[in-house]
């Protein structure tokens, strides 16, 4: 990991445990990722008739519990995160990241702080056509900058592809676990696909009523527990694995 001193010391983060709590202002190289995912959005998130941008809630299965978003792409973001098993906690609009950068102080509110294996990782959503704004460029270029000194990971995500979008939407209505029977799922996880086909191993489960097996398999591909290929368009011949484990 990269050392934490130097830039890091300098920057300071803030956050609020509550929206009515009091600030905490930390800096950037001594803050605790786990303190930020636990903060409340640093942004008031409004809702009103008219309004350019989409925001809303989405319930996270990762998290157990509902999700900020200000836009379609940020609730792309989200499903990516939440489908995602390498990432354990999503917190929106965690911190406020401020500091000086050639006399010049700079503030930021990323859109996302990701707990994943590989550390700690925040996320900024931004349409691809809006990144060589040069002030969305250079504020971007700061926090990248800030974020890898003190060894964190760092994101500008953009569109991604349809396919896989409409995948994981869809995917993503099988995503409650207390939806399901747990007799059912354990009898699918005792399958091993070895290449068959969603259609067929839902065949293979005579005893259950085929909607049932169906939601149930769907659910199990959610949870990575069996695998597809989500590049390719999601089909009742697309081939399963199960996901090998270390």
């Amino acid at each position: 990991m990269v050392s934490a001193g130097g830039a890091a010391a300098t920057i300071t983060v803030r956050f609020r445990t509550a929206p009515t709590a009091d600030v905490s202002a930390v800096a950037l190289a001594d803050v605790d990722p786990q303190a930020l995912v636990v903060a409340c959005p640093w942004r008031e998130f409004r809702w009103r008739a008219g309004q350019k941008h989409y925001s809303g809630t989405y319930w996270s299965a990762t998290e157990g519990r509902h999700v900020i978003y200000e836009s379609r792409l940020e609730l792309a973001r989200l499903l990516f995160a939440d489908f995602d098993a390498s990432v354990h906690r999503i917190c929106s609009q965690p911190f406020l990241l401020e500091g000086l950068r050639g006399g010049i102080e700079r503030k930021h509110v990323p859109d996302f702080l990701l707990i994943t294996d590989e550390g700690p990782k925040v996320v900024d959503v931004k349409p691809a056509h809006r990144l060589t704004k040069p002030d969305v460029a250079s504020t971007f270029a700061w926090t990248r900058s800030a974020l890898e000194r003190r060894g964190w990971l760092y994101e500008v995500w953009s569109e991604p592809d349809q396919i896989q979008l409409q995948n994981l939407r869809f995917l993503a209505g099988f995503r409650r676990q207390t939806l399901f029977d747990t007799t059912l799922l354990a009898a699918l996880r005792r399958i091993n696909p070895n290449g068959a086909s969603i259609a067929e191993v839902i065949a293979s489960l005579s005893d259950w009523p085929v909607a049932l097996i169906r939601s149930a398999l769907f659910h199990l591909l959610w949870s990575q527990e069996f695998t597809v290929d989500i590049t390719r368009q999601l089909s009742s011949s697309s081939a399963l694995t199960r996901r090998l484990t270390t």
